[in-house]
């Protein structure tokens, strides 16, 4: 009895003990850590999803959208939550893959991170993000996952806006693509982590780059109640996202489907045509209404993933580089397009206006003889004519006298350099400053500029001039001597700007570079009020409900530094061109007497390669309102090419059937839109 006395006095004395112990802990745990637990438990509670806010549509100038969302059904992974699992989520992917009819393996090559070595698809995003790898799930799909979610820990099936292009490949590289926020820029963008939905996208390139903050608008927040799976049982709180901006842009869709289409026949027409470039530009206004390149793409690629072979398509030179704008990234020699800039020297130096100059068929500039095209003389003529008939040799001549002007192979202290100057001035290079990323700036090769290539390339044309070119020799001997003399003679004096350069830049050979862009913008200025413009894509930011947010003018950047006097006579010889100069051949049968045409053909020349064929013009010639540039590279001369692409611009906006009588034109009142469109309350359009 004494016994088991003393046993339930050890077991009360246990017992109590076991209960002022765990009355020590529930004081510890509701008093000293109270405030530790609570958050901790609500925490684990519930969870603030970001909602992503639908993106912003891009619409063209009569609110035609160019680029709009649509809905879809869209798997998502989250990888990190997989890669905490056994074997890295094996059994999720493979019950995921029966589900979606896709392999296992395919699935993991999509949540597999992009880096060196990796080939797509891979995933170039955020790895604390949900990767999609199927945006063409079915309702039945999605409900298999969202209703067994046990077995599908870390997967999300939910409706997501993706990106759709109406037009197809039209004006594919100006707007640009949409591809996932890396974890880089998460942590360089300032108040960017926070708001990041985890499935919102980023601009890469084109309008959707440099408009992104505008067109993704502002995210959401809800916070929402989860069980021990992660499956939501209620909503707390919740913020609706605000949806983007609209953008609408001054390209006319019309007017850019002429420029696409006329772009692809003109490379049909030259077998060894590699690239082309359209400009349609509002003189009045600078603002673009076509900026077409080819050969181009169709932005949909990019769209749930992008395959390898697709993509390195996108990059590759036998392709043709499809992602590449030609129209402001290509720089190409612009031949006697460029004049209009050389004649506006001659005359800004003092060369008369009314003047009379002889065109011979060849000029010696220095100890070397520069001919006209074929070698032709045409006798004494004025300016007028020597652009309608583009005689070099009187560009050659003016050239050659401003470089002795400047003191020659000597020059003394500040040289004038009239052309170059002129050159500038006519915003040729630096970048126009239109709103793409990217763009190129061209190149003025003056003395300066010659000084920087010799410094930069000395130390290889000195080797060179020891060495030779051995590889070359091995297929063509007389190539091979020449470029050692010639690395000889930069090694020596490479910092001088000879005779020869000076004639060439008259010209637009050489060594001057000028984008498709600038020299629309070049035109511009030269047949509408001098001012010299900054173009632009952008034309208005307009909310959902069609509240004004802003419009995007157009800068004014520079002023020609030549006379309206003077202007209206180069203007009026460009008017004869289409007619009875150089790209008569092409216009022939054009009704001028509807719309009359202005124009300069350009035939530059490209060492190893065909002809680069542009031809720069605007209409009407009287009054005009369009600056339509095309370049065509190795397209061969400018009026066999280039010119009669522009033709069919101009027909498509005006309605000329080539062979005779009305067809719909892109533009029925031969004028762009003067006011971006009205967006109603409800996010229509106003017709």
């Amino acid at each position: 009895m004494i016994r088991v006395r003393g046993r339930l006095v050890v077991i009360q004395a246990l017992v109590m003990s076991l209960m002022a112990l765990l009355a020590v802990r529930l004081w510890q745990v509701q008093v000293v850590r109270y405030a530790e637990f609570t958050q901790a438990a609500t925490e684990t509670r519930t969870r603030d999803v970001v909602v992503p806010a639908v993106r912003g549509q891009i619409l063209d100038a009569s609110g035609r959208p160019l680029v709009r969302n649509r809905t879809r059904l869209v798997v998502s992974v989250d990888r990190t939550s997989l890669n905490r699992m056994a074997g890295n989520g094996r059994t999720v992917l493979q019950r995921l893959a029966a589900v979606l009819n896709r392999s296992p393996e395919r699935l993991r090559e999509r949540i597999r991170a992009c880096g060196p070595g990796v080939t797509r698809p891979c995933w170039p995003g955020s790895p604390y993000q949900p990767i999609p790898i199927d945006d063409e799930v079915t309702t039945r799909e999605a409900l298999q996952i969202l209703e067994r979610q046990e077995e599908f820990p870390g997967v999300t099936a939910e409706v997501q806006a993706v990106r759709q292009y109406p037009h197809g490949s039209a004006a594919a590289q100006a707007l640009g693509y949409l591809q996932p926020i890396t974890q880089e820029e998460l942590e360089k963008r300032e108040g960017f982590k926070a708001s990041f939905s985890g499935v919102d996208l980023v601009g890469r390139d084109g309008l959707e780059a440099v408009y992104d903050a505008e067109l993704r608008g502002v995210p959401g927040v809800r916070r929402v109640q989860v069980d021990r799976l992660g499956k939501v049982i209620g909503v707390e709180r919740q913020v609706a996202p605000i949806p983007g901006d609209t953008l609408i842009t001054s390209i006319d869709a019309k007017v850019q489907a002429v420029t696409e289409k006329a772009l692809a026949e003109a490379m049909k027409s030259a077998p060894r045509a590699d690239g082309a470039a359209g400009v349609v530009l509002d003189v009045r206004t600078g603002r673009i209404l076509a900026l077409a390149s080819a050969p181009t793409y169709d932005p949909k690629v990019w769209t749930g993933g992008i395959s390898e072979a697709e993509y390195q398509r996108l990059l590759s030179e036998k392709s043709g580089k499809p992602l590449v704008s030609r129209a402001i990234k290509g720089q190409f020699a612009p031949g006697s397009t460029f004049k209009i800039s050389s004649v506006s020297a001659m005359l800004r130096d003092g060369y008369p206006l009314h003047g009379q100059y002889d065109c011979p068929g060849s000029f010696m500039v220095g100890s070397r003889a520069f001919s006209n095209f074929h070698g032709i003389g045409m006798g004494t003529m004025n300016l007028h004519t020597a652009l309608v008939k583009s005689c070099d040799t009187i560009f050659y001549r003016a050239a050659y006298e401003q470089w002795l002007r400047d003191g020659g192979l000597r020059p003394k202290g500040n040289t004038k350099q009239p052309m170059a100057a002129m050159a500038r001035a006519f915003g040729f290079g630096r970048p126009t400053g239109v709103d793409l990323p990217g763009e190129s700036a061209g190149r003025i090769p003056d003395r300066d500029w010659k000084k920087q290539i010799w410094e930069a390339t000395k130390e290889v044309n000195c080797r060179r001039a020891k060495t030779g070119y051995p590889e070359v020799a091995k297929t063509d001997q007389s190539r091979a001597a020449f470029l050692k003399q010639l690395a000889y003679e930069n090694c020596l004096e490479g910092y001088l700007l000879r005779p020869g350069d000076a004639a060439n830049f008259s010209i637009g050979q050489g060594d001057v570079l000028v984008t498709p862009l600038q020299l629309a913008a070049a035109y511009a200025a030269l047949v509408g009020d001098g001012r010299l413009r900054s173009p632009r894509l952008g034309w208005a930011l307009v909310r959902p409900d069609g509240t004004m947010v802003k419009e995007i003018k157009v800068p004014v950047v520079g002023r020609l530094p030549i006379s309206a006097r003077e202007r209206d006579y180069i203007r009026a010889a460009l008017s004869d061109v289409p007619s009875d100069g150089t790209a008569a051949g092409a216009f022939t049968g054009f009704p001028m007497n509807r719309v009359r045409i202005g124009g300069k053909t350009g035939t530059a020349e490209v060492y190893g390669k065909a002809d680069t064929s542009w031809f720069a013009s605007f209409a009407p010639a009287g009054n005009p309102r369009f600056v339509v540039v095309v370049m065509v590279s190795q397209g061969g001369m400018g009026a066999e090419t280039a010119a009669p692409a522009v033709r069919k611009i101009y027909e498509g906006i005006y309605g000329i059937s080539p062979k005779g009588g009305q067809v719909p034109a892109a533009l029925p009142a031969g004028r762009p839109a003067s006011e971006p469109p009205v967006i109603e309350r409800d996010g229509t359009v106003a017709r």
